[in-house]
């Protein structure tokens, strides 16, 4: 484990993660094999897989699942409210009481590139990849590559 680094106590570790400085991990699960770069925020109810690699500057919410083998570039960030709020219909300070997380689940072997934004509510599926600086919007097929903002289909991935 890196240097100062934020390892909160609920935090479930598998076997041989690899964690460098500057993180904040909290109530979040990360399984075995798994690298997680500098500068990354991983919350509460979040669960990472085995073999999976979150590159540094990555924020993943509550509510996000990422399945064995993902890839997730820099600077990727997760998305778990579709109408954020600071504060309530009479203004006070929202709270966990005032809105419901929104899940979202990455499937095993996705790769996700640099700088992309994946809203709430949407499922990437195995071996998907989404092209760098994309916004994903709806659900992404298996074996699709998508990109663009929002991200669309460019095609299918060929198998090697």
């Amino acid at each position: 484990m890196g240097e100062y680094c934020r390892i909160a106590p609920d935090v479930r570790l598998g076997q041989n993660v690899s964690i460098h400085a500057f993180v904040n991990l909290y109530g979040c699960s990360i399984g075995d094999n798994s690298r997680v770069g500098a500068f990354v925020e991983i919350q509460k109810n979040a669960n990472i897989g085995r073999n999976v690699k979150v590159s540094s500057h990555t924020f993943i919410c509550e509510g996000v699942t990422i399945e064995d083998e993902v890839f997730v570039g820099h600077n990727v960030s997760f998305i778990n409210d579709k109408y954020p709020r600071a504060t309530t219909e009479n203004g006070t300070p929202q709270t966990e009481a005032d809105w419901s997380v929104i899940k979202t689940v990455v499937k095993r072997g996705a790769s996700i590139g640099t700088s992309s934004t994946i809203l709430c509510g949407i499922t990437i599926g195995e071996n998907a990849v989404i092209g760098a600086g994309s916004v994903v919007t709806h659900d992404v097929p298996a074996n699709a590559i998508v990109a663009g903002n929002p991200a669309r289909m460019m095609r299918k991935v060929v198998s090697l």
